[in-house]
């Protein structure tokens, strides 16, 4: 072929997802997809709310209508709920959709970003499909070091990445520490602060971030549908940011970005305060299961706040091929630079004891190699 692709898209990197169920059972060959489990995303295995379902099948029979395309009725509901102006939310086709669109407004050749080195990989990949330089600050203790980070922010850098709670460590920073930080950025630097998994804290542990946005400080935070609320499957999220932000995000975004049976269901999970309560209650029994089923093992692990656990166990790809042949499927965790880890996602109480019996007879496997 003779096509004219960029040479920088020629050379980007493809980020690895956690391989669904079907994929899975293809390979192996497998007649009952269902008898596999999927510990590998981070979903929340309560599924989505009854709430959400129902407005999904109530908006089943307008199909045929495009949806609203400035998400009018949920970014009402969103600024209600967090008390900002709906004119500082923006609706994005889950919040990789709205880091992409940072990267239209901020990034370009020159430009460039500050990130953790294990933060969540779609910052780095955006930036590089922006040409823009990537500087990646090594984490202290599996969390963000901010001062090294702010020490890392030079002339050309446009944004700023803090994942907290962080993907793939499940580590949180210290509400003070992080004032200190957003105070010392220079303004005209955006900082994304990425909380797709806040709503997995105990309200006492959520930190304040809105805060930023009603003091005018350059600041953008990002949302999901996904985690807590159980809709990834939808592809739903949004920012909340100065107004002048977010019309930039506007200004970029694609018209109908996101589906009418999505913004029908996040507008009905967002008032379903039972299903969240249930989901943080799971998360913290599937911690402690988890945590003593690799204390039992002998293994390290890096202890997480939210629905998913990084442990250490030795061959990380090994382990994840020989999980996923018992059934089980994880995530290997090299392409973050943790070839000696894997990540569980946090399931019900029979799930997590099946992950660890699978686990358990992964490493026995492993070993025997």
């Amino acid at each position: 072929m003779k096509w004219r692709i960029k040479p920088w898209v020629r050379d980007l990197a493809v980020y690895e997802p956690g391989r669904p169920i079907e994929e899975v059972a293809r390979e192996f060959g497998l007649a009952n997809p269902a008898a596999l489990l999927k510990l590998a995303s981070n979903e929340n295995a309560l599924g989505p709310s009854r709430k959400a379902v129902r407005a999904m099948k109530a908006a089943a029979g307008a199909m045929h209508r495009y949806p609203d395309g400035g998400a009018h009725y949920l970014r009402q509901a969103l600024a209600r709920r967090l008390g900002v102006a709906p004119e500082q939310i923006a609706v994005g086709h889950g919040s990789n959709e709205l880091i992409a669109l940072l990267g239209h407004v901020f990034l370009e050749p020159g430009a460039g970003i500050v990130m953790a080195d294990r933060a969540f990989a779609v910052y780095r990949l955006v930036a590089r499909l922006y040409q823009a330089d990537v500087v990646a600050v090594p984490m202290r203790d599996f969390t963000h070091d901010l001062d090294a980070m702010l020490a890392a922010i030079r002339p050309e850098t446009r944004i700023v990445f803090v994942a907290n709670p962080n993907n793939p460590t499940g580590t949180t920073v210290a509400p003070r520490a992080l004032d200190r930080f957003i105070e010392r950025v220079p303004p005209e630097t955006a900082i994304v602060l990425d909380e797709a998994y806040v709503e997995l804290l105990p309200p006492r542990r959520q930190p304040d971030s809105l805060k930023y946005v009603r003091e005018g400080r350059p600041v953008f935070v990002l949302r999901t549908f996904s985690k807590t609320y159980g809709l990834a499957g939808l592809r739903i999220g949004y920012a909340i940011a100065p107004e002048e932000g977010i019309a930039a995000l506007n200004r970029v975004r694609q018209p109908f970005n996101v589906n009418a049976m999505a913004l029908a269901a996040a507008e009905a999970a967002l008032d379903d305060e039972r299903h969240v309560a249930r989901t943080r209650r799971m998360v913290a029994r599937g911690l402690r299961q988890l945590e003593e089923g690799f204390r039992r093992l002998g293994l390290s692990w890096t202890p997480s706040e939210v629905n998913f656990v990084l442990v250490e166990v030795g061959r990380g790809r090994a382990v994840f091929e020989a999980m996923e042949r018992l059934g089980v499927i994880v995530r290997p965790m090299d392409a973050y630079g943790l070839p000696a880890h894997i990540r569980i996602t946090v399931g019900t109480p029979e799930e997590n004891e099946k992950a660890l019996a699978a686990l358990e007879q992964a490493l026995a496997a492993v070993e025997r190699l």
